[in-house]
């Protein structure tokens, strides 16, 4: 009986084609490279400011100043971060962290002491993120429109609350917390509270269901209907978490500061947006990195500080940071154009 004669093996002188790489190898190959890119970034501003200013800045008192100055900006930024993840935007959120700030810090607030101004802190930050997810969740209001309307109601009552004083805190339990005494293992608790949030945001947007909800709203709204996903609830849980971060923001603003003021936040939803930018977060929403939007975050608090301890104007400063922002931007459409 005849063996089958397998057919003949012919030899086209090419390498073989290797098998491409599946999707989520390919994207964790980007992150991987961005965060590199991002701790380069970093680390050259820090030798910069170890060169130009060798005694002030490498200083651990500067050091904790910075890392402490970065935590408010940081816990805002990271509810930015699931917001344009989700393919929206919070342009209300220094606003929120005014108005939290000086609500907590009124007399008659005052008068329930640590509980009382943390207590009041997160309630007016959760009442306005729920305002704007109710707006453009079930309202069908344009977020850019919902929350801008949110930012001038919110400084317009941060105004009329303080009549344009500073409110002063007088509550020791709170004043604690920034000062030397209270940091543990030379780390201020501001910094702790924000690593926790850091951490916690980490782990629910990359490990949770609500995470992979958030991106596959921000990358197809429609599909995601399709698929089962409630959309208008998931956006109104995205604004309730950016108004909850805005307010634990805000009592970290009250220790830093011992105060609460109507110009408080003044910026922080350009600086949110722009940390999380330049960390990778897509302003198209369907793709988010906390880690990224962490880095971001030290970066511009960096380059704050190296401007300040070599007395340089702000607006130097402010000019580097939309050079920053701007290439940032290019980056993600050359990123984009070429998936």
């Amino acid at each position: 009986m005849t063996q089958p004669v397998s057919p003949p093996r012919y030899d086209s002188g090419k390498a073989p084609v290797a098998a491409p790489l599946p999707a989520w190898r390919t994207l964790a190959g980007r992150a991987d490279v961005r965060t590199l890119s991002l701790l380069g970034v970093l680390a050259v501003l820090i030798l910069i400011g170890g060169i130009t200013k060798p005694d002030e800045f490498l200083d651990t008192r500067n050091l904790q100043l910075v890392l402490t100055q970065a935590s408010v900006i940081g816990v805002v930024t990271v509810g930015m971060t699931f917001v344009i993840t989700s393919g929206g935007i919070d342009l209300s959120v220094g606003a929120i962290v005014a108005l939290a700030s000086v609500w907590a810090t009124t007399v008659a607030t005052q008068e329930y002491g640590f509980t009382g101004i943390l207590f009041a802190a997160v309630a007016v930050g959760l009442g306005c993120g729920l305002v704007n997810g109710l707006l453009v969740a079930y309202g069908g209001m344009v977020p850019f429109i919902a929350t801008l309307a949110m930012l001038a109601s919110a400084r317009g009552l941060a105004l009329q609350i303080t009549d344009g004083r500073t409110q002063i805190v007088t509550i020791d339990s709170v004043l604690s917390l920034g000062e030397r005494d209270s940091y543990v293992l030379g780390i201020p608790p501001l910094v702790l509270v924000f690593a926790l949030v850091t951490v916690i945001g980490w782990l629910v947007l990359n490990r949770t269901t609500f995470g992979r909800r958030t991106v596959a709203v921000g990358g197809n709204a429609e599909a995601a209907r399709l698929a089962g996903i409630d959309v208008r609830r998931q956006r109104l849980y995205l604004y309730l978490l950016s108004g909850l971060c805005c307010g634990i923001a805000a009592f970290l603003l009250i220790v830093l500061a011992g105060s609460g003021q109507n110009t408080n936040g003044n910026l922080y939803e350009l600086d949110a947006i722009a940390a999380a930018i330049i960390g990778g977060t897509l302003l198209s929403g369907g793709r988010g990195t906390i880690t990224g939007s962490v880095l971001g975050v030290l970066i511009f608090t960096t380059i704050t500080d190296i401007f300040a301890l070599n007395n340089l104007q702000s607006d130097v400063q402010q000019i580097a940071k939309g050079a920053i922002i701007v290439a940032a931007v290019l980056v993600q459409r050359r990123t984009a154009s070429t998936t």
